[in-house]
């Protein structure tokens, strides 16, 4: 299998499970009639912030690209989290679709809560049951939907290496 295939597949899978977290998330804001979350607008201002860039237009024009570019950074960590299953399945490991779900899941929210804790806009050890649940749901779903849609562009390989799970 080629690896521009497994990149772009994972692509598609990521993308596929980001639109899974997202829907399972609105879900939860509107059963629980829970506010949308600040910090993907935190982040991105603490990145420009610690990157010295500049967001550029006037205080209602930079609010709005803020909250455009929130989103974009879950985005790009779900995409990136599929690229990087869909590579290492084109080079020939190939997790059950149980593991690979626990591997997407961890990724993601890894890709998501680890800088965020990092650059000091949350602290996980901080968080109630609640939000724990709040989070690890919707990147469950996102692991669930990435890795049956990978399984199904990337059948394994008869060179692939399976690794239980």
């Amino acid at each position: 299998m080629n690896m521009m295939r497994g990149l772009l597949s994972g692509a598609a899978a990521g993308a596929a499970g980001t639109t899974a977290l997202n829907a399972v998330t609105y879900l939860d804001m509107v059963l629980r009639a829970r506010p949308t979350s600040e910090t993907p607008e935190k982040t991105v201002e603490k990145l420009t912030e610690v990157a010295h860039l500049q967001i550029p237009g006037d205080d209602g024009e930079r609010k709005n690209r803020v909250a455009g570019l929130g989103p974009i950074t879950g985005l790009t960590v779900g995409v990136g989290v599929g690229m990087v299953l869909g590579g290492a399945r084109a080079a020939g490991l190939c997790p059950g679709t149980a593991m690979s779900t626990l591997l997407g899941a961890g990724g993601a929210m890894a890709g998501s809560d680890v800088p965020m804790a990092a650059l000091g806009i949350t602290d996980p050890r901080s968080w109630s049951v609640v939000g724990w649940m709040s989070d690890i749901v919707p990147h469950l779903a996102y692991g669930v939907v990435t890795a049956a849609l990978l399984h199904q562009l990337l059948p394994k390989s008869t060179r692939a290496r399976s690794i239980p799970g």
